[in-house]
């Protein structure tokens, strides 16, 4: 048979996946979507990033050093989402977890960054809009210590 599902997981092309595999991959997988466009956005629009970011953190201690921290989240966001994506791989080629596990801790830390950058900034609503994806990484981290 082609596909078929069971209490224990899927059957694809005579490969097996459990379902807590099949959660922890779309939880790579939509971690994977949102850290790659996000760290891709941030190289390919460098400039209204760096214009965006210079209205946002003036008047704030980042004013003269939001350049560094557009580098390190554009590199967090990067590996967190390649890793992720990595992850869903690795799973589906029955490789491991550790690629994924991996990708969720950088997006976690990815999170926080950001967090930590729209607070100082006051900007309160874009802070609660990051709670989510922060949510989803530490739910991976957790799915991938099962």
């Amino acid at each position: 048979m082609l596909l078929e599902f069971s209490e224990t997981g899927v059957v694809l092309l005579s490969q097996e996946w459990g379902w807590l595999d099949i959660i922890r991959m779309l939880v790579s997988a939509f971690l994977a979507a949102i850290y790659l466009q996000s760290g891709i956005d941030k190289i390919v629009d460098r400039q209204g990033n760096l214009d965006f970011m210079g209205e946002h953190f003036s008047g704030t201690i980042l004013a003269g050093s939001f350049h560094y921290g557009l580098a390190v989240v554009t590199v967090t966001e990067l590996l967190a989402g390649a890793l992720s994506a990595a992850g869903v791989a690795w799973l589906l080629l029955g490789w491991g977890i550790v690629p994924g596990i991996v990708g969720a801790l950088f997006a976690a830390v990815s999170s926080c960054i950001l967090m930590a950058g729209q607070r100082l900034a006051k900007d309160y609503i874009g802070a609660t809009a990051l709670v989510p994806y922060f949510l989803v990484a530490i739910i991976g981290l957790y799915l991938y210590q099962t």
